[in-house]
This record gives C-alpha cells, sequence and structure tokens, in this order.
C-alpha cells in the first residue's frame, strides 16, 4: 500500500512523525523551564537566615540580645533586633559583603542619635560580631542559632502551689538593693528599684498572679525571666491593643482586645507558656492563643532560651502590687 500524502507535499507517517518531534522538543523546554523555577525556588536559604540568641559583651557586663534575619523576595535579606532594653525593633536591610554581613538600626531608648552599627559573620550554628554603640565605642558580641523549642507532646501538668507565701520573701531574690515588702499578703515595691526573681526557674508551666498599679505606671510579668507580659496603665492612656501595652508579650505579640481595668484596681493574669507558645488570658479573655513567641523582649536576664527560667516581677518603672501568685508545673 502506498503512503498517502498531505497536501501532495509529506506522506502521512513522515508528517505525524515530524509533529511528535516537535512535541517532544516544546514538552523538554517546559519541562526545563519548570524544573528551573522550582530549583531556584527551593534554593537553600544562606545560613544567616534564622533567629539568634546573643550575648554582648559591653562596660564589662555580658549583655542578652537577640537577632531575627529573613529572606524577603529572590535575595534581600531583612530582620529584627532586641537590645538589652526597649522592643524588637525592624531592619529594613540585612546587607551581605563578601561573606560578613551588616545593619544598622536608629536608636530606641538608648542615649544618642547615632545609629547602632552592626558587622558580624555566620559559621554553622554561630555568629559573631561588632557593635558600634550611639557614644561610637564598639563591643564585640557573639551567639548561637536559637532553639526551636517545639515539645513532641503536651505537657502532663501537676498541682498547683503557690510560689508566694504571702508572707515574706522567702523563695524570692532582687538584682539589686531591695525595696520590695509583703504587707498584709501582698508583695509591694512602694516606688522604683529592684526587680524581684523567683529562686526557682521552670520549663513549661501556667501562672496565675493578680496585680495593682497607680495611675501612669509600669511592670511586667518575666515568663522564665525572659519574655515580658507587659503590665502597665493602659486604660487611662492608649486604649489599643498594641505590642507594647496591657498584656502584651512587649514588642512581639499583641493582645487581640484591650482588657484592662482602671488604676488602683486588682487584676489578673492567667498565663500559659509551653516551649515558644503562650496564651494569655487578661481579666478572664484570652487575649493570646497559643502563639509563638520568636525571641527574648528587652529587660531579659539572659538570652538562653533552651534552659529554664525564673519567673521576675519588674520593679523599676513605678509602683506595683503583686498577690495570689500561684505556678502549676508542666512535665
Amino acid at each position: 500500500m502506498k503512503n498517502l500524502s498531505v497536501g501532495g507535499i509529506l506522506p502521512v507517517s513522515r508528517f505525524f512523525r515530524i509533529q511528535i518531534i516537535l512535541l517532544m522538543a516544546v514538552f523538554s523546554a517546559f519541562s526545563a523551564s519548570a524544573q528551573n523555577f522550582i530549583s531556584s525556588g527551593q534554593s537553600k536559604d544562606p545560613d544567616v537566615v534564622g533567629r539568634w540568641d546573643i550575648t554582648m559583651q559591653k562596660d564589662g557586663k555580658s549583655i542578652p540580645s537577640w537577632l531575627e534575619v529573613q529572606k524577603s523576595g529572590t535575595h534581600t535579606l531583612i530582620g529584627r533586633f532586641t537590645y538589652a532594653f526597649g522592643s524588637a525593633r525592624p531592619i529594613s536591610e540585612v546587607k551581605p559583603d563578601g561573606g560578613k554581613f551588616s545593619f544598622s538600626i536608629p536608636p530606641q531608648w538608648e542615649s544618642g542619635t547615632r545609629n547602632m552599627d552592626f558587622e558580624f559573620e555566620v559559621s554553622g550554628d554561630q555568629i559573631k560580631g561588632t557593635m558600634v554603640y550611639t557614644d561610637g565605642l564598639t563591643c564585640n558580641w557573639t551567639g548561637v542559632r536559637a532553639p526551636k523549642m517545639v515539645r513532641d507532646k503536651a505537657p502532663v501538668w501537676g498541682k498547683p502551689y503557690k510560689l508566694f507565701n504571702g508572707k515574706n520573701t522567702r523563695g524570692w531574690h532582687t538584682d539589686g538593693k531591695n525595696q520590695w515588702i509583703v504587707e498584709n499578703g501582698i508583695l509591694k515595691s512602694p516606688h522604683s528599684g529592684s526587680n524581684i526573681i523567683s529562686d526557682k526557674t521552670f520549663n513549661d508551666f501556667k501562672l496565675h498572679v493578680e496585680f495593682r498599679y497607680q495611675q501612669g505606671s509600669n511592670s511586667g510579668v518575666y515568663l522564665r525571666g525572659r519574655y515580658e507580659c507587659q503590665i502597665i496603665d493602659t486604660k487611662s492612656g492608649d486604649p489599643e491593643p498594641i505590642n507594647n501595652q496591657f498584656s502584651a508579650i512587649y514588642g512581639v505579640l499583641p493582645p487581640n482586645k484591650m482588657m484592662a481595668k482602671d488604676p488602683g484596681q486588682w487584676q489578673t493574669y492567667d498565663i500559659t507558656m509551653v516551649g515558644r507558645l503562650v496564651t494569655v488570658v487578661a481579666n478572664g479573655k484570652t487575649v493570646i492563643c497559643n502563639a509563638e513567641i520568636p525571641g527574648i523582649t528587652g529587660g531579659a536576664i539572659n538570652s538562653k532560651e533552651g534552659e529554664p527560667g525564673p519567673i521576675l516581677f519588674q520593679g523599676d518603672h513605678g509602683p506595683i502590687d503583686f498577690r495570689n501568685i500561684v505556678i502549676t508545673e508542666g512535665k
């Protein structure tokens, strides 16, 4: 049988063979392009990306700090930084340069107007660098990759017990000259002074605490001594639920509703801490629900996030009263 022709030019079998070859070529080109796209989308991030627990050496002291670096788009690096005090502040760009990185941030609560300039390098899970402070002096710092702190299973809760005995400050110590007193079952800081810290340290826990502040006063409950749940006279100031006001995890997690009462009234926090996940119930309302705390907040006792830590009450920002401090430990 003779081959039929198409338009009198090509035999049918040869025509189909050419069509198949063309389709295969197009499919191959498409597959290569798709593979390149997938590969570029899954390329390994630079080692600097992640969260870092940092210790500064400044003025003869070890100062806890924290750094987060994220990838923005295809190649730009951005981040956040927490110094010894204040809140996490944004980094508009972390600039790579020959294996090193740098960024600059304006002062927050620091004296002076000069930016704080950072330069550093990363080696695996280690980081080290320098900071030029707002006074122009340079200090060195080192750090490690922050632990994920993910729990494999839910904790088994023990029996609640009183962390404050209502009689004296036994089981507690201060980080300076002690101004704390106990009167009628109330732990009081009548004026600004030292913070008070539990002798005992904790991993996962549930904490119930009642507190009372005067108008314009400010305090905080530090979870494991590293993450501040803010106490501040917000109702007579700014009522917006932002991340540096009443019941926020200072500078990183805002409450979903402002539940502050008027100054002079007793108020409550019920806080659950499991790994990095925190739930805050303020005056009976869940305002933060099982949210991740990314890193330490300003005023942390250290940056050793993977270790147990104490309960700390801030006493250096004005008068504050506490009572009925009850904790339940998880295992």
